[in-house]
């Protein structure tokens, strides 16, 4: 299956350490090399980078790894191919607006039978489950809350009970944000850390890489880490339980 990497902050950071380690499981150190993704909020806009190529091989993740865009949430995805061929159209992340505002999705899973009717404005351009669970979501919220977007609290409670129902047909391991939080649900296996003073140096699991994040950051940053499987070998990483939903917000999860 697919592998998810995501970031929420309480500052614009860059998420170029994380990313670096992440990229190389996209046809080096693991197998998911159908294709990858990563998008960026910046103010109410998003930088959205797509490739069909392993990421490994792929001259625009190259870019990500040394353009130091900074962002306080960012999404990024890995593909390992189990619905819809290898193609530009069915690379994670998935973007659309609703509310006046943007959302980004990307799933780690395989749904079985599932094939709710999508008769609003969101509709798949590609063929992954994954990308018609994300039409689901925005249609089901769009049905719930009409038009005006609703506090973080009311959003929450609407995606766990969401992400249970579309759970029953898999897994769905999923990312989500508009911007303002980070929303992450987990079937099968997540995990996050969170970054901040007194900072640590981190070392990279993939590869033979540290950085000393005392020397890059300010004592009042902090930077929430989601990820499929730890990224670095000497930081400690909180597991999320099966079923569970997070959302994040200037860097902790929010209780």
């Amino acid at each position: 299956m697919c592998q998810l990497l995501a970031m929420n902050c309480n500052v614009p950071t860059d998420i170029v350490f994380s990313f670096t380690g992440f990229a190389h499981r996209g046809g080096r150190t693991d197998t998911h090399h159908d294709g990858w993704g990563i998008a960026f909020f910046e103010g109410a806009g998003v930088r959205h980078f797509v490739d069909h190529q392993a990421a490994i091989a792929s001259p625009i993740a190259e870019l990500i790894k040394r353009y130091p865009i900074k962002s306080m949430n960012a999404i990024a995805h890995i593909r390992k191919a189990t619905q819809g061929r290898v193609a530009l159209e069915n690379c994670h992340p998935f973007v659309r607006e609703m509310w006046g505002r943007y959302w980004v999705f990307a799933h780690n899973g395989d749904l079985k039978d599932f094939a709710p009717v999508l008769d609003g404005p969101f509709r798949p351009v590609g063929t992954t489950d994954s990308e018609h669970a994300f039409c689901f979501l925005l249609q089901q919220l769009r049905e719930r809350f009409g038009e005006q977007a609703p506090d973080l609290a009311s959003l929450r409670t609407a995606l766990a009970d969401l992400c249970a129902i579309i759970a029953r047909h898999g897994t769905f391991n999923m990312m989500l944000s508009d911007g303002t939080a980070l929303f992450a649900h987990c079937s099968t296996k997540l995990c996050y850390v969170v970054r901040q003073y007194p900072f640590v140096t981190a070392r990279l699991a993939d590869e033979d890489l540290t950085v000393d994040f005392s020397q890059v950051t300010t004592p009042d940053d902090r930077v929430a880490i989601i990820v499929t499987t730890p990224l670095t070998t000497n930081e400690t990483w909180t597991e999320f339980a099966p079923g569970e939903l997070k959302m994040f917000v200037d860097g902790l999860p929010q209780t």
